[in-house]
C-alpha cells in the first residue's frame, strides 16, 4: 500500500506554513490521534517539566515503532502530541496508545488521555485535516496540519469523546529509541527562551496576517531564533533523563535496573565521542549533534503557530506587545511564557543515520504554561461573552 503522506512535496522555508497550496488532503478513512496530560500545568508547576515532555514524546515513539517507522504525520505539544495514521494500522496504534495510557500512570504517575477520531467524522462537522510536509534536513521533515480538524479532534478528546481506554495494568508500550540525554540549552545575558503558542480568531486571513509580521520579527534575530547553538547542543552526563529512559526501555531490557545500566554504559561511551570528537564505527559524534540542531521542532504550525524561540528581554517585550495589539483587535489569541532554558527530548530509531527527531520545548513550562495563558484569556473571553454561563 502507497503512502499519501509521503507524496507530499516537502518545502524548507518556514514562512510557507502560510501559503495554503502545501497542504494536501490525506484520506477519509484515515484516522487523528490527539494526546495531553491532565494536570499536566500542576505537574510543570511541581518542577516535572521533563516528565511531561517525556511522556509527549512517548506517544510519538510508541506509535512509530507500532506503525514499523514509517513515515507518518506528527506534531510534538509537549504534553502531548497529535498525529494522524492510516487505517489499515489502526489496530495497533490504538494498541500502542492504550499502553502508553497505562504505562504513564503506572511508571510516572501522570494522567495520559489519548483519543482517536476518523477523518471523515471531522470533515462532517465541516472542518478538514490538511498535511503539510516541512524539511528541516535532508532526511527529516515535520507535519504541519491546517483546517481547524486538528483542534475540533482535541476539544472532543477532552470533552470525553472518542477516548482510547488504558491496556491492562502492568502492560508497556514500545519506547525503542526514546531519550534524552542532552543538557538544557541556558541563555545568558538578557536572553531569554519564549515558547509561544498563537491561535485564529474567525478569520484566517487576519491571524495569517499576523503570523507573517511575527516572522519579520523573529527572523531578523540570529539563526531564525533558534534557541540550539550551531555546533548542536551539549551531552550531559550524568544525563538529567537517564532515570526517564530507564523507565522508557525496562520491560525491553528485562527490568528497570538492566535498562539503567544500559543507559548509562551508552551516554558514558557517547560523552568521550562527544569530548574527543572519536568516531565508533559508523558513528560520527561531529555529525550526529550538527543534526541534533537541523532537526529540532522548535517552530511549527498546528491549526496554530508553536515556537520555542531565543531571543533578548526586550525582543520577548516586543513580540508580546505586538501580539498583544493583534489580540485586542479580535484577530488572534495567544499565550507566551518566559523562561531561561530550554529542553529537548529525542527518538532516534539509529545513531548511524541522520533521520533523529528533537522536541524541543521551554524549560521551566514551556508550551505547558504558555497554553495555560491562553486557556485563561479564552475563558475570561467566555465568561464576557455569555455572562450566564460564567
Amino acid at each position: 500500500m502507497t503512502n499519501p503522506y509521503l507524496d507530499i512535496p516537502t518545502f524548507d522555508d518556514f514562512a510557507k506554513v502560510l501559503d495554503r497550496s502545501v497542504y494536501h488532503s490525506i484520506p477519509d478513512g484515515w484516522w487523528v490521534g490527539t494526546s495531553d496530560i491532565v494536570g499536566s500545568t500542576k505537574a510543570v508547576a511541581a518542577g516535572r517539566f521533563k516528565d511531561v515532555n517525556m511522556v509527549g514524546a512517548s506517544v510519538i515513539c510508541a506509535v512509530s515503532n507500532a506503525l514499523g517507522h514509517s513515515d507518518y504525520p506528527f506534531m510534538f505539544g509537549g504534553d502531548g502530541a497529535s498525529f494522524a495514521c492510516p487505517p489499515d494500522k489502526i489496530d495497533a496504534v490504538r494498541k500502542a496508545l492504550a499502553a502508553t495510557v497505562t504505562w504513564a500512570q503506572e511508571t510516572l504517575d501522570l494522567d495520559l488521555r489519548a483519543g482517536l477520531t476518523q477523518i471523515a467524522d471531522i470533515r462532517a462537522t465541516g472542518r478538514d485535516v490538511r498535511v503539510a510536509r516541512y524539511a528541516v534536513s535532508s532526511p527529516v521533515s515535520y507535519a504541519m496540519f491546517n483546517g481547524r480538524g486538528l483542534k475540533w479532534a482535541e476539544d472532543r478528546m477532552k470533552l470525553g469523546e472518542n477516548i482510547v481506554a488504558p491496556a491492562p495494568s502492568g502492560t508497556h508500550p514500545d519506547l525503542t529509541g526514546l531519550s534524552c540525554r542532552w543538557s538544557p540549552i541556558k541563555t545568558t545575558g538578557s536572553d531569554i527562551i519564549l515558547s509561544l503558542i498563537v491561535q485564529p480568531d474567525e478569520d484566517q486571513e487576519k491571524f495569517e496576517a499576523v503570523i507573517s509580521g511575527l516572522f519579520k520579527i523573529l527572523d531578523d534575530s540570529p539563526r531564525k531564533s533558534s534557541p540550539i547553538p550551531a555546533k548542536g547542543p551539549d551531552f550531559a552526563f550524568f544525563p538529567p533523563g537517564l532515570k526517564l529512559e530507564a523507565h522508557a526501555t525496562a520491560q525491553k531490557e528485562g527490568g528497570y535496573i538492566k535498562a539503567w545500566l544500559k543507559a548509562f554504559y551508552i551516554a558514558f561511551i557517547a560523552l568521550i565521542l562527544m569530548k574527543t570528537g572519536w568516531k565508533l564505527g559508523d558513528f560520527d559524534p561531529k555529525r550526529y549533534r550538527e543534526y541534533t540542531g537541523y532537526n529540532s521542532d522548535f517552530r511549527k504550525f498546528g491549526d496554530g503557530l508553536w515556537m520555542t524561540v531565543k531571543c533578548t528581554n526586550a525582543l520577548g517585550s516586543k513580540i508580546d506587545a505586538f501580539l498583544q495589539t493583534a489580540e485586542d483587535r479580535g484577530d488572534i489569541h495567544f499565550g507566551t511564557h518566559r523562561q531561561r532554558s530550554a529542553i529537548m527530548t529525542c527518538i532516534v530509531p539509529s545513531i548511524t543515520n541522520d533521520a533523529h527527531f528533537h522536541f524541543l520545548d521551554g524549560g521551566e513550562g514551556g508550551y505547558t504554561a504558555a497554553a495555560s495563558i491562553y486557556k485563561a484569556k479564552m475563558k475570561i473571553r467566555a465568561q464576557v461573552l455569555n455572562p450566564s454561563n460564567a
